[in-house]
């Protein structure tokens, strides 16, 4: 199931060019002169038979598995609609607070949820290449992200660049709260050897750009990662759908959802 925002339309192509999955429901903002149109006519991929709706109640018995982009209150209102419905969820909402996650893990106990502040595959894998480098390069290498994305995004950094520095952070044995660093003006003096520094850019109509620096005196590596189109995030999260089928109550993530753990 999806939802036909700019997000919902590439989520509704995701789901009629993948294999294993169907588009059983589409959700609208009430009040929206779409509600009743067809699903498949709205994203552009032609009559799927779906008429889109209102809200989830509007359409309980027609989906096993919500694929949620939105915002963090209407996540977890969501997210508590699929716990008590036992339905599963897929969540790439960013932008979560602390509570906010503790309250998303409490309905994981109810229902199974996939929760990734990126569902890019290839984001995933650089998150696994990350912690390899980390572990190799030690704590001789400072560590810096660099984040860039259109000028409507909201939050900052972004959640694929706090979960990299959650992931360096992991493999070298430190706190990210304690380490990190967000941005530098002024008289910052020189860098500690063990902070974390994070930059970010936020300009025109950037999909998503992260690089991660390792540098020692003499050499730097780079770890980049560029998406184009957002349909990259959009096929990652119907994976992850796919994957959710027949899964236990639990918290997963895209690195369940690979195999990459």
């Amino acid at each position: 199931m999806a939802r036909p925002g700019a997000w919902g339309k590439n989520l509704i192509t995701a789901i009629h060019d993948a294999s294993g999955v169907t588009l059983g429901a589409a959700i609208l903002k009430p009040g929206s002169s779409l509600i009743g149109a067809d699903a498949g006519e709205i994203a552009g991929v032609g009559k799927l038979g779906v008429a889109a709706v209102a809200s989830l109640a509007d359409c309980v018995n027609d989906f096993d598995v919500l694929i949620d982009f939105t915002t963090p209150v209407l996540t977890l209102e969501n997210a508590a609609f699929c716990a008590k419905y036992q339905k599963a969820i897929v969540v790439g909402t960013t932008g979560l607070n602390d509570a906010e996650k503790s309250a998303l893990a409490e309905f994981a106990t109810q229902s199974p949820v996939v929760f990734a502040p990126n569902m890019s595959v290839g984001v995933n894998l650089t998150l696994k290449l990350l912690a390899t480098a980390a572990q190799i390069l030690g704590d001789d290498y400072d560590v810096e992200i660099v984040e860039a994305h259109h000028r409507h995004k909201v939050d900052s950094p972004s959640g694929t660049a706090l979960r990299m520095g959650e992931v360096v952070a992991e493999a070298l044995g430190r706190d990210l709260k304690e380490c990190a660093v967000y941005g530098r003006e002024g008289q910052t003096g020189a860098r500690t050897q063990k902070e974390i520094g994070f930059e970010t850019i936020r300009a025109g109509d950037v999909v998503g750009e992260h690089s991660v620096w390792f540098a020692t005196e003499g050499e730097r590596i780079e770890i980049v990662h560029k998406a184009s189109s957002r349909m990259t995030f959009a096929k990652g999260a119907v994976r992850a759908a796919g994957w959710l089928q027949g899964k236990a109550a639990g918290m997963y993530d895209m690195q369940d959802v690979l195999d990459l753990k």
